[in-house]
């Protein structure tokens, strides 16, 4: 959420900064409830003296004998409009409080302008897509071509966006994982978290899912429940209304867990394979870190997220979202996007975003140095690293066989047993 002092300071210059992601400020809306809120906690303060002034009055009247029968009735008088001043501006602060939770975060200026994925610019290629002397093939038609992907019985027990992986498939899936788990506990000093899977409606307001993405979400009947849509939401909350030891930062956390999203507004894109499923596991990087570090944060963990695709020799490539492809809580992303010979494109398998103080500023997650210091917002910074299943795909589709055969990379050679997957394991 954006501080309310930024808007009362700066309103102008915040409007024109989220136009640039296409949100269109209500400014008059924002200066009428201002106005209120002004004129009510002008009432409030000023009544709060004229109680407090009675109330010694009263005080001074009863230690000399004076009746104060009359100052009382007064003070109760004051008390009762006080009362009422006082909903009133509750009121009107939450209707405030409302109006900034809808506002989405404002890109850094680091953020080229644009309107949609066309104008986002990339930064950087590693590796180079392979040549085949055949045609290549996508990542379902060869886990068909292995009777290792049935996406046939997964629609007749969930319906459509799901996916059953057996035998070989299935075990790679399991290693890629472990894989990248164990790479950021190991070469990245990440600690290791098991956190729930069902997290409450604060928890996804916290991390900026809700109101916004609130269609997105699977959400659990006459429960104030819903399923995670990335481990981010658990990771980050971990620390809420916590005030953190600065010496003790930065936080890095990183968790494997299953995800689960409603693909709302993506009816008809990626329907078939295991591009855009409901459920997929995902491992999820988040660091707390002081304002100071984000940026140096946001560019490590980046880093940390590409390492596993330089380790597994996937070709890739780094974008920097425009001001109109941005994330709703995110100031500032870096897509990575893995070459998928069988689509012949780059598809993305990691978002990496720095969010500032936004997400902070609604889970009140700070930080001081010691019990003198002002606390202050940390700075809240998350990507995958990585999603498994797209992962899995463009294994699949980079290392795949003209006989419909699978070499593993070297990478995960040992954890996974076997250098190949043959096709005549069918």
């Amino acid at each position: 959420m954006l501080d309310a002092k930024l808007l009362r300071n700066h309103l102008d210059e915040v409007a024109a900064k989220l136009a640039h992601r296409g949100f269109v400020l209500d400014v008059e809306g924002f200066q009428a409830l201002e106005t209120k809120r002004k004129a009510y906690q002008h009432d409030v303060e000023a009544l709060q003296a004229k109680r407090n002034q009675a109330s010694k009055q009263i005080g001074i009247d009863k230690k000399a004998g004076r009746n104060t029968g009359q100052a009382t009735e007064a003070m109760k008088q004051v008390s009762s409009e006080l009362k009422d001043k006082d909903q009133a501006l509750q009121k009107v602060q939450d209707e405030l409080a409302r109006f900034l939770a809808a506002i989405p975060n404002l890109p850094s200026d680091e953020v080229p302008l644009g309107g949609t994925e066309m104008d986002n610019v990339v930064l950087r290629s590693w590796g180079e897509p392979r040549v085949f002397d055949f045609e290549p093939q996508d990542h379902l038609d060869l886990g068909l071509g292995l009777g290792e992907m049935d996406p046939e019985r997964a629609s007749k027990m969930s319906g459509a966006r799901f996916m059953v992986l057996k035998s070989q498939i299935a075990k790679l899936h399991r290693v890629i994982g472990q894989f990248m788990l164990d790479f950021h506990i190991d070469h990245h000093g990440y600690q290791e978290m098991h956190t729930p899977y069902l997290v409450s409606h604060k928890s996804l307001f916290g991390t900026g899912q809700l109101p916004k993405m609130e269609e997105d979400l699977f959400t659990i009947r006459d429960f104030d429940l819903s399923l995670i849509p990335t481990a981010e939401v658990s990771l980050t909350n971990y620390h809420r209304d916590e005030i953190l030891p600065t010496q003790d930062l930065p936080k890095k956390y990183v968790a494997l867990t299953p995800c689960f999203r409603s693909e709302a507004g993506s009816y008809g894109k990626d329907t078939k394979g295991m591009i855009r499923q409901h459920q997929f596991d995902k491992v999820e990087l988040v660091q707390l870190v002081s304002a100071s570090e984000a940026e140096l944060a946001h560019e490590q963990l980046t880093a940390h997220a590409e390492a596993i695709l330089q380790a597994l020799a996937l070709p890739y490539r780094v974008v920097n979202l425009c001001s109109g492809d941005l994330g709703f809580s995110s100031r500032k992303t870096y897509d990575l996007e893995v070459w998928l010979p069988g689509q012949g494109q780059y598809r993305e398998i990691s978002s990496c975003s720095h969010f500032g103080d936004f997400q902070a500023r609604r889970l009140q997650i700070r930080t001081r140095q010691d019990q003198k210091e002002k606390p202050a917002l940390v700075h809240t910074i998350n990507g995958s690293g990585l999603a498994v299943g797209r992962t899995l795909v463009a294994i699949l589709e980079n290392y795949q066989q003209a006989d419909g055969s699978i070499i593993i990379p070297d990478a995960l050679v040992a954890p996974f047993g076997a250098s190949r997957i043959e096709a005549s394991e069918l």
